[in-house]
């Protein structure tokens, strides 16, 4: 199962990063705890807290059907003091 499916730069996202905090797409069956695992073990650092939030679903009209698209959700990785993401710098 893909878990991160993509960074969110966002004027908002980039000012996390000075506090540490890291913000992406994952996918939307994952809780925190398996979040947070996944975060330690592939990037080797320590989380301190994962905060998420689901984006509403679009609606889109094809041949007079409403189509729900699928729901995203995004997270928001608090890492301790010391402790990094090397692929968001830059």
């Amino acid at each position: 199962m893909e878990k991160s499916k993509n960074q969110i730069i966002t004027d908002k996202s980039i000012r996390l990063l000075q506090q540490n905090q890291y913000t992406s797409h994952v996918d939307s069956k994952l809780t925190k705890t398996e979040m947070r695992k996944w975060v330690e073990q592939f990037f080797n650092v320590k989380v301190d807290g994962i905060n998420t939030s689901r984006i509403a679903n679009d609606k889109k009209k094809r041949n007079r059907l409403n189509v729900n698209c699928k729901s995203k959700k995004k997270m928001i990785a608090r890492l301790r003091a010391n402790h990094f993401i090397p692929l968001f710098l830059n």
